[in-house]
């Protein structure tokens, strides 16, 4: 519960400044490119996050890395509070927080599944691990834009205050999460971190051919419900409350992910590749939905395309996490935990992608081709999952 704190509280303040992009929009009056590339920077800072973070503690141990990262996402807080009309901080504390994040992602979801097998959790079955770290990092990525949108709809200091409470919330986590057991000892390799920043298991068949296709729709789902519908629908269809409906879209998507991330675990028991694939098919489903969406300009429509798309998203973490744990060595666990998020964050930017383009072609023909390029990537799938059987 300690370490699943620290993912929750990084999900927390991760996320919620989904719902805000509508406010720096209307009240910043940053165009919709610049404000996608506040969204994208972000993943800017988490890819080295991730990929130093995650060997960092194969090295060093899972507290000595983790602390230091809970313990600056204050500070990144703080830079985005104080830059409310200011560009440039905005830019620096989105990716300040995607490397706190990174870190965080990498090493907490590691140091969860070590602490859900003995000698810490006997009881724990061999799915738990992937399905607590999921469940916590879900749990941050939906309820914190939902405070912070409903505050910055509401409440005074509306640029201010949702940083302000994640700072509070923070804080009392630092100290809960110091007291961990540590879970991994480290040994003297005599290696130089460049060779302990290599994950080799990133070569893995399986890796390659049913890991790699579906980890970009991970939080490419999330990005098409709750970052490209708002923009596709414009704000003359939620005029005054563009803000509490984009958090209510994020809301129905994590709270969708995380509705059905128990009984994707299940799933994945009964074959190893048919919760990915279909967290694939809804995904494809999803972003057709969406089309309609932003053809139609209807805002219920948005409400069930984000339920949908949510759906998508947890069946493909939690299925991802467990074929990463399947595949990796005790000692590169973390590391390839690290790769993972790293290719499930590229997702986050295609709201940059289709705002770049949406002077070329409309969002109903784009979001058209974002399904068609899931169906292929589906078929990746499908296909690399009956190769690696057969190479076995």
């Amino acid at each position: 519960m300690r370490v699943a704190a620290v993912l929750f509280v990084i999900g927390y303040g991760a996320n919620q400044f989904s719902p805000l992009m509508v406010m720096y929009r209307e009240q910043g009056h940053y165009s919709a490119i610049v404000v996608a590339a506040f969204f994208g920077v972000y993943v800017a800072g988490l890819a080295p996050g991730l990929l130093v973070g995650g060997p960092l503690s194969d090295r060093w141990g899972r507290r000595r890395v983790l602390l230091p990262a809970v313990v600056a996402s204050v500070p990144a807080s703080a830079v985005l509070a104080l830059g409310a009309f200011s560009e440039p901080l905005l830019y620096t504390g989105r990716f300040l927080f995607g490397v706190v994040t990174g870190i965080a992602m990498a090493v907490g979801t590691t140091w969860v599944k070590e602490l859900s097998q003995p000698p810490y959790d006997p009881e724990a079955d061999e799915g738990s691990g992937a399905r607590r770290a999921a469940l916590a990092l879900s749990a941050g990525f939906g309820i914190g834009p939902a405070i912070g949108g409903t505050l910055a709809q509401w409440a005074p200091l509306p640029m201010e205050l949702p940083y302000l409470v994640h700072i509070a919330l923070t804080i009392p986590v630092v100290f809960w999460v110091a007291k961990a057991p540590e879970t991994w000892a480290p040994a003297a390799t005599g290696r130089s971190l460049l060779a302990d920043l290599r994950v080799p298991a990133v070569a893995h068949p399986r890796f390659r051919r049913v890991v790699l296709p579906a980890a970009p729709w991970v939080f490419g789902a999330s990005a098409v419900s709750f970052a490209i519908q708002p923009a596709a629908l414009g704000a003359g269809r939620t005029a005054g409350y563009g803000l509490i409906f984009a958090t209510l879209l994020t809301a129905v998507t994590l709270a969708a992910g995380v509705g059905i991330q128990s009984w994707a675990r299940r799933l994945d028991r009964t074959s190893d590749t048919v919760a990915g694939r279909l967290g694939l098919v809804l995904v494809a489903v999803g972003a057709a939905i969406s089309a309609v969406t932003a053809a139609t300009g209807s805002p219920a429509v948005a409400v069930l395309t984000s339920a949908v798309l949510g759906a998508g998203y947890g069946i493909l973490l939690v299925s991802g996490l467990l074929e990463v744990q399947r595949i990796a060595e005790p000692g590169q666990l973390a590391g390839l935990t690290a790769v993972y998020y790293s290719l499930t964050y590229v997702g986050f930017f295609l709201p940059v992608v289709l705002a770049a383009l949406v002077g070329v072609a409309s969002y109903p023909l784009l979001l058209v081709v974002v399904a068609a390029v899931a169906v292929g990537c589906l078929a990746v799938v499908v296909t690399g999952g009956r190769s690696f059987v057969a190479e076995v």
